[in-house]
């Protein structure tokens, strides 16, 4: 099987996409990352834990006590921090490069990508004379059903 078979259209976004916007897709599609596209070609992976890490405080992160007093009415309300935020502002300062499997790729050097990239997904592109082109994604979970 080829990576082209397994591989699943998802929606994508640019990094100039609304973060809210963004949440609300993932939170739709039931997916932990989205493929960030620009021109057809996929440039980055944004997981919801780089969401997530916008919503809270960097001293909770470092010190997770004080999480323990934030109540429910007031965590609710962390949402509202990617208000007016792009996914550019989601993305840490150094985001590598997604991990990127060709069409004909197999399904055991998928699994191999995806396991050193430590990636919940891979994109699947072809390649013509205009360039890349995203076809779609596979997941780890797909790969394992």
């Amino acid at each position: 099987m080829r990576a082209r078979e397994p591989a699943v259209e998802r929606a994508t976004v640019c990094v100039d996409t609304d973060a809210v916007a963004t949440a609300r897709l993932m939170a739709e599609e039931k997916v932990p990352a989205l493929v960030v596209d620009e021109e057809g070609a996929p440039t980055a992976v944004l997981p919801a834990s780089q969401r997530i890490r916008i919503l809270v405080p960097a001293y909770v992160i470092d010190d997770p006590t004080p999480a323990a007093v934030v109540d429910e009415r007031h965590a609710d309300r962390l949402f509202w921090v990617l208000k007016g935020r792009t996914v550019r502002d989601c993305l840490s300062g150094s985001v590598p490069a997604p991990p990127v499997a060709e069409s004909d790729a197999t399904v055991p050097e998928v699994a191999a990508l995806m396991a050193r990239a430590r990636s919940l997904l891979v994109a699947v592109v072809d390649e013509d004379r205009a360039g890349k082109r995203l076809l779609g994604v596979i997941t780890a979970v797909r790969l394992l059903d």
